[in-house]
């Protein structure tokens, strides 16, 4: 399991794909990880890029350390990691969480940012999303994995997939118990400094909007507040899928990526 040491900790990464090709950075969403959140991308995507993969701090096999994160330090932290690594740019992508990593890198590292993909994200925080990441602090405080397994499944998925997936959904039930809560929660408390929307004119590289058409915690409304404010992007709704559409439509899902891609790699 390779890490890296940057800024005065691990990260945890993964690269796949073939060294020459264009390296495309995946960021994953709260309470994602590298290991787990690509499991429908990391193939088709690494057949044309080379993925770099990894976990910010406070994620998955990566360093949890007890002081407050933000998003401009995952941001730094990516920019580290890019350097030791001796990757010049890349295409950066991120679902959720991720996705306003991005943003805050492609406003930080211009130079270091190819193109954009902001999946399931937002550029502010709205009062009725305040409301409920602030449910979900309640119950990581509680120390209560139930509660916050039933606080967050039904934002992060659609009704269908709820329906027809039961047995995932019941071993993700378990995996709830070993989440690291006070590293959520430092997440959780730098989600809520996100207020990127007045600086997004200032990114230049080519933008990939996307969003679930049934995303009911960051959904059209925020994504269009993307497309509106940067300019030249796309803008893609994808039918059918909730918040976490790389697991409910990953055909599509690559698919937008992997045509996107094809116009600026």
């Amino acid at each position: 399991m390779p890490t890296i040491k940057v800024n005065h900790l691990n990260l945890y990464y993964e690269l796949h794909g073939p060294e020459s090709a264009p390296v495309l950075v995946l960021n994953n969403g709260l309470i994602m990880s590298a290991a787990t959140s690509w499991v429908f991308q990391t193939k088709t995507l690494s057949k044309h890029y080379r993925v770099l993969q990894y976990d910010c701090r406070g994620q998955g096999q990566s360093d949890h350390p007890e002081t407050p994160y933000s998003i401009e330090l995952h941001a730094d932290d990516l920019a580290a990691l890019l350097e030791e690594l001796g990757i010049k740019s890349a295409h950066i992508a991120g679902i959720s969480y991720g996705g306003e990593v991005a943003q805050a890198f492609g406003v930080k590292y211009p130079a270091k940012t190819r193109s954009l993909i902001l999946i399931d994200t937002v550029s502010e925080v709205g009062p009725e999303l305040q409301l409920v990441i602030e449910s979900w602090v309640d119950a990581l405080k509680a120390q209560d994995p139930l509660g916050f397994f039933h606080a967050t499944v039904p934002w992060n998925f659609s009704q269908e997939f709820i329906a027809n997936n039961s047995a995932l959904l019941e071993d993700a039930k378990e995996r709830y118990k070993f989440l690291d809560f006070p590293a959520v929660i430092n997440l959780c408390e730098a989600f809520f400094e996100v207020d990127f929307t007045v600086r997004l004119a200032e990114i230049e590289v080519p933008t990939c909007i996307m969003v679930g058409e049934l995303d009911l915690i960051k959904g059209i409304p925020y994504a269009r507040i993307l497309k509106k404010s940067i300019p030249h992007a796309e803008l893609h709704i994808i039918d059918g899928a909730g918040h976490a559409s790389c697991w409910e439509r990953p055909q599509e899902f690559n698919s937008i990526i992997l045509g996107f891609l094809a116009k600026y790699a």
